[in-house]
């Protein structure tokens, strides 16, 4: 597995533990163990690096997987303008090494590739399915689209166990604190323990679908159970607005966002023309798959989460 020090690769690895696997994974010595220091006495650990071809290469070689997830890549899409050059080689340019390497070494082990509904950016219809005609926008976007592609043309080409699991916002109280979601509810914590005022926001009339990450985890090991590979939509199909996200996660502690929420103008971006909402019909049919957690209760733990962290560190009045 790659990633396995992430949020995805955090919640993967207890499931995948929890049902007899062995589990490897890819790890940079300057990342360390992550969100997976917990298991670190149940898991086995090779270092490497996405850019290092060699190092994925010896990564197949020593644990001759079954399956692999290929969850690793740069996430917030904002610092893709900053460096595309690197956003295309860390997604694109290192599926395609990884690839590569399960075509010569083991091509009979059955492969995820996280994909991402940001592939679709201003597509035509809203919510997208795995027939959608893309328009990415951003660097992120393109490399992933990329990635998506050439999962697809590798499966045709060389009949490899490939499947692109695209999906669209996911979250958990192990998301990184620069997202907005944790923003979000990192505030409303902190706004009802008395130690801070308001948060700051941009668009709050944007639009995402948001699911739990452990929920798409599980998406993804069912996409490996099956006879024959293929891409899925991984979304809740429910499109909901920052601004709705706002109010559960202040109403949960007993608060009206609207008296917390400041928008800063400067954070506000032209409108999106399209809902970024997924359509999971393909995965529910197919894989008998549905988000277990919904929105409110996604919202509910993330909030949970940061009010008990406050109170570790003394952040209470």
């Amino acid at each position: 597995m790659t990633g396995i020090s992430g949020q995805d690769g955090s919640y993967l690895a207890e499931l995948l533990l929890a049902k007899g696997y062995e589990v490897v994974g890819l790890v940079r010595e300057s990342d360390g163990l992550g969100l997976v220091e917990h298991l670190s006495d149940q898991l086995q650990v090779l270092g490497g690096d996405l850019l290092d071809p060699a190092s994925l290469r010896a990564a197949v070689e020593l644990s001759r997987p079954t399956e692999i997830y290929h969850l690793a890549a740069p996430s917030f899409v904002p610092a893709s303008w900053e460096h595309p050059d690197e956003s295309l080689a860390a997604i694109a340019a290192a599926t395609a090494t990884l690839l590569t390497v399960v075509r010569d070494l083991a091509p009979a082990a059955r492969v995820y590739v996280a994909g991402s509904g940001a592939m679709y950016g201003e597509a035509a219809e809203s919510p997208q399915n795995e027939r959608t005609v893309s328009r990415p926008s951003t660097p992120y976007a393109i490399a992933k689209l990329a990635t998506h592609q050439l999962v697809g043309a590798m499966r045709e080409h060389y009949g490899l166990h490939a499947s692109s699991g695209i999906t669209f916002n996911h979250e958990s109280e192990r998301r990184p604190a620069n997202f907005v979601t944790r923003k979000i509810t990192r505030a409303a914590a902190a706004v009802s323990l008395g130690v801070a005022d308001e948060v700051v926001l941009g668009d709050l009339s944007a639009v995402r679908d948001w699911t739990f990450a452990g929920d798409i985890v599980r998406a993804a090991w069912l996409m490996l159970q099956q006879a024959e590979a293929d891409d899925y939509v991984l979304a809740s199909g429910v499109p909901h607005t920052v601004a709705e996200f706002a109010g559960v996660a202040f109403a949960h502690v007993g608060l009206e966002a609207d008296r917390y929420v400041r928008v800063d103008p400067t954070l506000v971006r032209a409108p999106e023309q399209t809902p970024s909402v997924g359509d999971p019909t393909r995965a529910r049919q197919r894989l008998g798959w549905w988000p277990e957690v919904d929105f409110e209760a996604l919202v509910a733990r993330m909030v949970e989460a940061d009010l008990a962290a406050l109170r570790e560190a003394g952040g209470a009045a």
